[in-house]
């Protein structure tokens, strides 16, 4: 009926009206596939879903393998990921825009994430703005030498001078120079280190020490934690031959500053060899910086070393009376006689005074500032 154009022309048949063009509509965008490898992580499908959904950044994503940690590598951040973040410059510090490019990204390159290695989940930081997954200020670590030691500023409050010392650069230099002493003494991977740790009377001592003990034993090795020490004791942890008390230590870390001001702080190295040198310290500033870039990508990893207290301290000081003992002939009171005054500054050298020369025969009367005390700036560190 409606091809014979003459009946359309008279309105005969008003039960069928003629057809209203459908207006034309702007066609549904289409959402983009993304595939992605069987079976896939909660964490990817998050990921994926953010692609499609929002247009916000995302940054930083990396492969973490689901597989248990490595305990003894040197290497501390980044060992338990799947890709090597050096190598895969796709995969560090990437960023997604999740506009037209996005999704055809993500389509292209989720597959060949997952297909490295064992099956992994992908993590990342989608907070807009963020050029990290762990937010951390840079530090240029070469600039923390100083001659033979690392120093900085820990305490905040001096104008001019603000903190280049934190909790997450000491984590990063004690990781460093875990890996340096593990190629020092040319050992494996497997090898478990054993390194002491000690300080003077500073008031950023103890959140230091924690900090390098969280470094070190992360990077799968052991601490001997020895509190208020002296430098010399430090260096003579790693020669002390007690099996009862973990010694010797392959290698120690003394945490201070020296006659520096009160908001300063630092780290002096020890191996049987002695102190380190200027150029042992620049590699370890150099691992430590490539520690704690990698850092904020891979984030804190667990502590699988262990940490002993000791009080070495004590053993140190009976070995010098011993020491001083057998120089002098095995004679009873050696220093009988003598009178020595101690000024110990507020230090870690008070000891000496109750431990050693007393016990050798010596009058003290007149030492003073025997007792630690780190808000005396001007002495605090003497040792």
């Amino acid at each position: 009926v409606r091809s014979d154009p003459s009946i359309q022309q008279h309105n005969s048949l008003p039960c069928l009206p003629p057809r209203r063009k459908k207006p034309a509509s702007t066609p549904r965008a289409r959402r983009p596939r993304i595939r992605t490898a069987k079976p896939a992580s909660r964490e990817l499908l998050l990921l994926t879903s953010m692609a499609a959904l929002s247009a916000k950044v995302i940054q930083n994503a990396f492969l973490a393998q689901d597989g248990p940690r490595t305990r003894h590598n040197p290497r501390y951040t980044c060992d338990f990921c799947a890709l090597n973040t050096r190598s895969m410059h796709s995969v560090q510090g990437c960023r997604l825009s999740l506009a037209d490019t996005s999704a055809k990204w993500l389509n292209t390159t989720s597959t060949a994430w997952i297909s490295f290695g064992k099956q992994g989940n992908i993590s990342c930081n989608a907070t807009q703005g963020a050029s990290d997954v762990l937010s951390i200020d840079k530090v240029d670590f070469l600039k923390l030498q100083n001659g033979s030691d690392i120093r900085g500023v820990a305490i905040a409050g001096v104008e001019g001078e603000p903190v280049n010392l934190t909790e997450l650069v000491a984590e990063a230099i004690a990781a460093a120079f875990a890996a340096w002493l593990l190629n020092k003494k040319k050992a494996d991977g497997l090898r478990r280190l054993r390194i002491s740790v000690g300080h003077d009377s500073r008031i950023s001592a103890h959140k230091l020490q924690n900090a390098i003990t969280h470094g070190i034993t992360a990077a799968g090795h052991d601490v001997l934690q020895f509190g208020l020490a002296s430098t010399p004791a430090m260096f003579n942890s790693t020669l002390t031959k007690d099996a009862i008390n973990h010694c010797p230590a392959d290698g120690g870390i003394m945490i201070t500053a020296s006659h520096l001001p009160y908001n300063r702080n630092g780290f002096k190295f020890f191996t049987s060899d002695g102190g380190l040198n200027k150029t042992d310290i620049k590699d370890i500033l150099e691992r430590a910086s490539r520690v704690y870039e990698e850092s904020a990508h891979c984030g804190k990893q667990e502590q699988t070393g262990v940490v002993t207290h000791v009080d070495y301290m004590s053993i140190y000081a009976s070995d010098l009376v011993q020491a001083v003992l057998k120089s002098a002939g095995n004679k009873e009171k050696p220093l009988e006689g003598l009178h020595i005054v101690v000024d110990a500054g507020n230090g870690a050298g008070g000891f000496f005074v109750d431990k050693v020369l007393k016990p050798l025969g010596a009058v003290t009367d007149g030492s003073q500032f025997l007792e630690p005390d780190g808000n005396s700036w001007i002495f605090s560190s003497f040792h």
